[in-house]
């Protein structure tokens, strides 16, 4: 395995790498249509988490954080899809953002958690998201809402935004995919 010395912003541009070579495998999940978008969180976590070992990045799938790498990055994933695999918008879809008490099982709370953890170097939270082309509903009022009560609710100082975005996705509710990450 090399020695990990990356960037946040080479982690969100590697891992959505990762995720659109997916994608054109034509991958299925259980009985949904062709592509990444209905893939679980647990699911594509071991993926990429697979993936990056496979291309030398010491990576491993934990309970908290949800991927480790290299002993040095905690990362904590959400996915958020607007619409199902069978067109319909998604019910409760924002929630995986934006419920902001400790405890739960939004990025709120998975932020809340890693900032608990001492043994990483650096932490950072990654967003899955996926969209249409054009987007029929975009992910960036739910962002830029999740950017602010993390900011002036919970108090929780977040880095830059990074993002990488990919389109021509095979699945036709999940066209593009928008890896978004911020460091703790």
């Amino acid at each position: 395995m090399i020695k990990v010395n990356l960037s946040y912003n080479d982690v969100v541009k590697i891992i959505a790498k990762i995720l659109k070579d997916f994608d054109s495998e034509y991958p299925r999940f259980k009985k949904f249509k062709p592509g990444i978008g209905p893939y679980g969180e647990p699911q594509i976590v071991k993926i990429i988490s697979r993936k990056l070992s496979r291309s030398g990045i010491l990576a491993k799938t934990r309970r908290c954080p949800d991927l480790e790498i290299g002993y040095e990055w905690a990362i904590e994933f959400k996915i958020v899809r607007p619409f199902g695999d069978n067109g319909k918008e998604a019910e409760n879809w924002s929630v995986n953002l934006l419920h902001p008490y400790a405890g739960n099982t939004s990025l709120i709370g998975d932020a809340m958690k890693l900032i608990e953890l001492t043994e990483y170097k650096h932490k950072g939270l990654f967003v899955i998201g996926y969209e249409h082309k054009p987007a029929k509903i975009s992910l960036d009022p739910l962002i830029n809402s999740f950017e602010v009560l993390m900011k002036a609710v919970v108090k929780i100082k977040l880095g830059q935004r990074i993002e990488s975005c990919y389109n021509g996705l095979v699945h036709p509710e999940h066209q593009v995919v928008r890896c978004i990450g911020w460091e703790l």
